[in-house]
């Protein structure tokens, strides 16, 4: 048995291998790609150096299900264990209830693959209880718990351990690599100065999972307060963190001999990447930006600089939580659950309304400017605000400014309440999850909030979504403040973070 992946899940191959007469040669079928069908170029040359000599047959290696693509270089080991126990060097009892997966060196050596975590955690699910895997890839199968995994570093100790001539002990996880996060960042919110409007929406965004835009002159502290966001956000639970590692282990971006991915993601593309590298897809279909984000920040810094079809394809993902990628032979979904943060100037020279320096800009080109974002895009954001320039004074005698470690604590507090509340909503952990139906149930406000929240509709021509994701901003608020009940006071300040900007907004779109 081995396994293949699909997304970032993974589903069970059944490695068949068979020696019959004929000319001496090794055929694999079963719908294998050019890497799988390379791996016999890799398993001959490594069961010859490895001093072993096949009967002179035909070998025919058919991976199962036919009917499945499958792509990568985990099926090496498997193919050659597969041609030993039909040549009769394994007896086929040795591998009972045991999945195999690792890449073959031409000198044996076993190496890492993608997916380990995932194709460890299928195999849980299907009752296979050892695990034969490469050495770096060791600590992140053993993350998943009641199984035996046997760190294997060559193609001879793989069949020593088989053979019972040097037997491997299974792998422990290290208390290291297992579940526990850092909660030291190099980024504090003590280095900001002011800005403590914008500090409060970020605080709102962290303890909600809330998306957010800021609007702002260049050096305004937009990037600053954006890099410092995973510094305030909750430690990773355990089931996120398995996610999170799935998604890195699939990526190829694990570093060797780790276990769990222990703190947030991160990302911060630049803004000339492409729509595949931002949702994923390409020949391989690889994760893109959004998904490497997954339960942690996608920074999107300069916004309107990002090409128009990349910003597009960012609605899906913002709404649904995944991305759906479309090809010929199948289709995959990825995970994409992630905190969106942008930023961006009010005009190309950056200074429309900053009061400090003139703009240049004429009343033409800040509509088009603006107008790179699409109005669907800027009513998935829940909270946009003004980062105005900070005067000289207050940079060189501004007072203390909060570390992220006190920040932390709210967003923590706030974050524990929701958990509390949505513990028996399905797939719902934080208020930025909250649907049209779970706004109704959880989000209730009284008369007097109701008709203000309706004011500001007729006002600021809020749409449906800006409604919800207002009453969704307020339930942030009121359970920062410690409170059960949504009272008028956080619905009109939940209003104030739709109202950043809006004529110009209004006139571009």
């Amino acid at each position: 048995m081995s396994g293949a992946l699909a997304g970032v899940d993974a589903f069970m191959v059944r490695v068949e291998v068979d020696l019959a007469k004929g000319l001496p040669c090794m055929h694999v079928v079963g719908l294998a790609e050019s890497a799988v069908r390379e791996g016999r170029e890799r398993v001959l040359a490594a069961l010859a150096n490895a001093g072993i000599e096949l009967p002179p047959r035909r070998a025919i290696v058919n991976l199962a299900p036919a009917d499945i693509h499958k792509s990568g270089t985990a099926f090496d080991l498997p193919m050659a264990l597969g041609l030993l126990v039909a040549a009769g060097w394994i007896e086929p009892s040795a591998l009972a209830a045991t999945c195999v997966i690792g890449e073959l060196g031409l000198d044996g050596e076993v190496r890492p693959v993608r997916g380990a975590l995932s194709i460890a955690d299928r195999c849980r699910v299907e009752g296979i209880t050892t695990m034969l895997v490469p050495e770096a890839n060791a600590q992140e199968a053993a993350a998943v718990g009641g199984m035996n995994v046997i760190a294997v570093p060559s193609l001879q100790a793989t069949i020593a351990h088989l053979t019972g001539r040097v037997p491997i002990p299974p792998v422990a996880l290290h208390d290291a690599g297992g579940i526990s996060v850092s909660t030291s960042f190099n980024l504090d919110y003590a280095d900001v100065k002011g800005q403590a409007v914008a500090r409060r929406a970020v605080e709102i965004a962290a303890a909600g999972q809330h998306n957010l835009m800021m609007v702002g002159p260049p050096g305004s502290g937009k990037s600053m307060l954006a890099r410092r966001i995973p510094g305030i956000l909750p430690p990773l639970r355990a089931a996120e963190a398995i996610e999170v590692t799935k998604v890195y282990s699939v990526a190829g971006r694990l570093r060797a001999h780790q276990a769990l991915v222990s703190e947030r993601p991160f990302r911060a593309p630049h803004h000339t990447i492409s729509d595949a590298a931002m949702v994923g897809g390409g020949g391989l279909a690889r994760p893109g930006e959004v998904t490497l984000a997954h339960r942690g920040v996608l920074f999107l810094d300069e916004l309107p600089e990002f090409r128009r079809g990349v910003l597009e394809a960012l609605r899906q993902p913002l709404e649904d939580a995944v991305v759906v990628v479309g090809r010929a032979r199948a289709v995959i979904t990825y995970p994409a659950s992630f905190m969106f943060i942008a930023a961006m100037n009010p005009c190309p020279c950056g200074y429309y309304g900053s009061g400090s320096t003139p703009c240049i800009c004429s009343a033409m080109q800040v509509q088009r400017y603006v107008a790179r974002v699409s109005g669907p895009l800027l009513d998935r954001i829940d909270l946009h605000v003004s980062v105005p320039p900070l005067p000289a004074h207050e940079l060189s005698h501004g007072g203390e400014s909060e570390s992220s470690a006190v920040i932390r604590q709210r967003v923590e507090s706030a974050r524990q309440c929701q958990l509390h509340r949505y513990r028996e909503t399905q797939g719902v952990f934080s208020n930025g999850q909250l649907g049209a139906r779970e706004v109704r149930r959880f989000c209730a406000i009284d008369v007097a909030a109701e008709r203000r929240l309706e004011q500001a509709v007729r006002v600021l021509g809020l749409s449906a979504r800006a409604y919800h994701r207002v009453l969704r901003l307020a339930r942030t608020i009121a359970d920062l403040a410690g409170e059960d009940a949504i009272h008028r006071d956080h619905v009109l300040e939940a209003i104030t973070y739709r109202n950043v900007d809006r004529s110009a907004l209004r006139t571009a779109h």
